[in-house]
C-alpha cells in the first residue's frame, strides 16, 4: 500500500516553502506567486522544521484578506492563516489521506516525521498525479495482457 512517504519521495522536487507569522500577507502572496503555489507551512524560528503554527493558502487570502477588506502591506500571516490544522505522517496510506482531504475539503496537508518533525506539503494535485499515474499504469498492463505481450 502507498504511502505519504512514497509521494513525497516520488515528487521531482520536495521543496518546503514557510513564513514567520510576522511576515506580512503581501510578502507571503508574493513568494507563492514566484514559486507558484498555493499554500505556506506557517513556522516559527524561520526555516525550522519543527515549530509549525499554521499554514497560510490561496483561500485565506480571499476569505480572510480580500472578502475582508484587510490591507495585504498591513495585515500579518498569524492575523490570518489557519491555526487548526490537520497533519498528517509519512507513513499514512494515500487513501486515508485522499478521504480526509475530500471530506474536509482541504487542499494542502502538512507531513510530519514520526518524531513531529516537518517532512513536507503535499496537495490534492499530488495526489491526482499519483492517481493517474496509477492508472495509467493500470491501463498498459491491460492492453499488454489483451495483446498477448504479458
Amino acid at each position: 500500500m502507498a504511502t505519504v512517504r512514497h509521494l513525497l519521495e516520488s515528487k521531482a522536487e520536495n521543496r518546503l516553502f514557510t513564513a514567520s507569522p510576522e511576515a506580512t500577507v503581501f510578502d507571503a502572496t508574493r513568494l507563492m506567486n514566484a514559486e507558484r503555489i498555493g499554500a505556506l507551512v506557517v513556522v516559527t524560528n524561520g526555516s525550522s522544521r519543527t515549530d509549525l503554527v499554521g499554514i497560510f493558502t490561496e483561500r485565506d487570502v480571499l476569505r480572510r484578506v480580500v472578502a475582508a477588506g484587510r490591507s495585504p502591506e498591513r495585515t500579518r500571516l498569524d492575523e490570518v492563516m489557519t491555526r487548526e490544522l490537520m497533519t498528517c505522517t509519512v507513513d499514512t496510506p494515500l487513501d486515508e489521506v485522499s478521504d480526509l482531504m475530500r471530506i474536509e475539503r482541504i487542499r494542502h496537508l502538512p507531513v510530519l516525521t514520526l518524531d513531529n518533525q516537518i517532512a513536507g506539503l503535499i496537495s490534492i494535485g499530488d495526489l491526482n498525479a499519483h492517481q493517474a499515474g496509477r492508472c495509467e499504469l493500470a491501463l498498459q498492463e491491460a492492453e499488454n495482457y489483451i495483446h498477448g505481450r504479458a
